[in-house]
């Protein structure tokens, strides 16, 4: 990218009334450069089968163009129009509530023959039409594609394939997978059943990471097409999404992150955050360390929200603090869906930068301060690198291994849970962090990996570990970690399995904690901290230093974190679900003793530092204060100019900033 892009998500066939030039001027008012569209209209540019109406299409794009305004041009396959299911009712994808129904978007089988026929076709029309048009710069393929849980009778023709590649032989499979249990074992490849009804987490979760791939698939040969009409110049991206809790919360289950961003120039997101008094940056943080860690480069977010839903309009100052802190993850674009409030249907009230009467509106005027900001800042904003000491290692297979086997019949924590337990004290510390997924082999550059919860995992993956470990890195695992390998068949040594050496534990016993806490407060965390839930296992150190035992009249023999050095380094496992307060004092020791712990580290939330280096090869850095409360720091990082103000900054000087404001200083 040669500036930053700021943007929106913008649908002239939606508007209740002619108002495109209008439009146009209040984006340049606020700055907007960029424009996405035509992703989510496929009814409109195909009204009939084999019938093609591009026209809103064409004065879009000749408008933007004459403004100056670049667009990004989405391919609109991922809500099907009606003639296509009346005529093939059978591209709705049947799932394990049965066969689809008309209505929502992403409902269709991605693998069905005839939806690929249409999708390819309205694929060529589109991207050959619009290809060579000036204001056109990139490309969206689908939009927050995932497989959707297709699984009919085509699907399962497939997955034996799929499977028939993978094993060898039918002994072998009924062997990895437990299939003698239940009756469940399979005498012939004819015989394969549906693995809709299937009680065995083991092929259950490969029929997950089969559908993965369907959309690894999907997302390849969509890129596949556009590339045949892609100019110099311009890119391809798709617009990934995240596990939804009401916003984003964390890896999405339904699809590969790093396998399917492969084949794009670009990585891009959408990240939807808690706003108002719940805004922390966090998930701003958490999506933007995926995206950015894919291809170890600067990405783009396709979408976030402006205002939308009654909890979600920002506080003043909150759409300020929320674009810059895209940017100080390493985004190159911050766009909102949308520009307009819709007046219809099932989005009406997931509000665009604009309300429903399309007149200014505080959010609006805030986001002309933005627009300003980043054409002014561009030069020294876009393209920032970043490089990190830490990573957190997650897992779709680990994701999809504890959805069937979790925690205990009460809970409602789920793998994520974990993820983000340990990922938002690391966000809390000012540690920088990479997401990285076991695709990754190498850990060069890396002191320090976080693991949580890494049920399901291959030898090769855990011995990695154990390498990285002995050659000086510092591991950090939580419980749950090394039990099963790849196919979830729990190993059959005492556990953590493969990583019990680097560790120096072993265990075979297992609880749901019921009034336990940590004997004697080894953390100095006080007594509702110090309390356990959710899971622990009964760990016996071999060659562990205890950081933490049990205080329980029965399982107070038994360690519940410990440390161990193996090598030159040191594997740390935590053997229960502890408090914040407590993961967050294990962390600490962790990046104390492998000597991450600087400057950025004495400052804590809700003060966050972001930094990385520009492309003239000075240091940017972010500070934001995530709170109502007005607070200060004393700048400890030496000289430097707060280029929003253009303001000289000295070392030891006291910077104040505002409730829910930030500052950033060049070096």
């Amino acid at each position: 990218m040669d500036k930053l892009l700021y943007g929106v998500a913008y649908y002239d066939e939606y508007m209740p009334y002619e108002r495109l030039d209008k439009d146009i001027q209040m984006m340049k008012d606020a700055g907007i450069n960029v424009v996405r569209i035509a992703e989510s209209t496929w009814s409109t540019h195909e009204p009939q089968n084999g019938v093609f109406d591009f026209s809103s299409v064409d004065r879009v794009l000749d408008a933007m163009h004459a403004a100056g305004i670049q667009v990004i041009v989405g391919t609109p396959t991922y809500a099907v129009p009606t003639w296509m299911v009346k005529e093939h009712p059978d591209v709705l994808a049947t799932t394990v509530q049965g066969p689809g129904k008309y209505g929502a978007r992403q409902i269709m089988d991605i693998t069905h023959p005839t939806y690929l026929f249409y999708a390819e076709r309205i694929i060529r029309k589109l991207i050959s039409r619009v290809s060579k048009h000036p204001a056109v710069i990139g490309y969206q393929t689908d939009n927050e594609t995932k497989h959707y849980n297709t699984a009919g009778d085509n699907v399962q023709v497939q997955f034996v394939k799929y499977m028939r590649n993978k094993f060898s032989s039918l002994d072998d499979l009924n062997k990895e997978f437990g299939l003698d249990y239940w009756s469940n074992r399979i005498n012939s490849w004819e015989d394969f059943p549906s693995v809709v009804g299937t009680i065995n987490g083991s092929l259950g979760a490969e029929f997950a990471k089969f559908q993965r791939q369907l959309v690894t698939n999907f997302l390849a040969w969509q890129v596949g097409i556009v590339n045949e009409y892609k100019q110099e110049g311009q890119f391809v991206t798709q617009n990934f999404d995240f596990d939804w809790r009401g916003y984003s919360y964390g890896i999405q289950g339904d699809v590969d992150h790093f396998a399917a961003s492969k084949p794009f120039d670009i990585t891009s997101v959408d990240i939807y955050h808690p706003s108002q008094d719940d805004l922390t940056g966090i998930e701003i943080s958490f999506g933007g360390d995926v995206a950015r860690s894919t291809k170890q480069s600067n990405y783009l977010v396709l979408e976030t929200e402006a205002q939308a839903f009654w909890h979600w309009v920002p506080y003043p100052g909150q759409l300020r603090l929320q674009a810059f802190s895209h940017l100080a993850s390493g985004a190159n674009m911050v766009a909102y869906w949308h520009w307009h409030s819709l007046h219809n249907s099932f989005e009406t009230y997931w509000k665009g930068l604009l309300s429903h009467d399309f007149e200014p509106n505080p959010v609006y005027n805030e986001a002309k301060t933005i627009g300003r900001d980043f054409a002014r800042l561009s030069p020294q904003l876009v393209n920032l690198k970043k490089t990190n000491r830490v990573a957190v290692l997650f897992s779709n297979e680990a994701l999809t291994s504890i959805k069937w086997f979790g925690f205990n019949f009460t809970s409602d924590k789920k793998y994520n849970d974990v993820i983000r337990w340990m990922y938002d004290e690391l966000y809390k510390m000012n540690i920088g962090c990479d997401l990285i997924d076991p695709s990754v082999e190498s850990y060069e550059g890396y002191d320090v990996i976080v693991v949580p919860a890494l049920y399901a995992a291959s030898d090769a993956l855990l011995e990695r570990l154990n390498q990285f470990v002995q050659d000086g890195g510092h591991v950090v695992y939580s419980f749950k970690s090394g039990f099963a390998n790849e196919h979830i068949k729990v190993r059959s040594t005492r556990q953590p399995g493969l990583i019990s050496e680097a560790c120096g534990i072993s265990y075979n016993l297992f609880v749901e904690p019921k009034n336990v806490s940590l004997r004697d407060d080894p953390f100095e965390v006080g007594e509702e901290q110090n309390q356990i839930h959710t899971w622990m296992e009964l760990i016996t150190p071999t060659t562990a230093e205890v950081l933490a035992w049990y205080d329980h009249p029965h399982w107070g023999e038994y360690a519940a974190i410990t440390q161990n050095a193996y090598g030159k380094g040191k594997a740390t496992y935590v053997g229960c679900y502890t408090s914040s307060a407590v993961i967050r004092n294990v962390l600490e020791r962790v990046m104390k003793e492998a000597g991450l712990w600087g400057t950025d580290q004495e400052l804590a939330f809700p003060i966050i530092v972001k930094s990385g280096v520009n492309e003239q090869g000075n240091t940017i850095r972010y500070f934001f204060n995530y709170s109502d409360q007005a607070t200060s720091f004393v700048n400890a990082y030496g000289d430097g100019t707060e280029i929003l103000a253009g303001t000289a900054v000295s070392g030891g000087q006291n910077i104040e900033l505002e409730p829910w404001g930030f500052c950033i200083i060049e070096q």
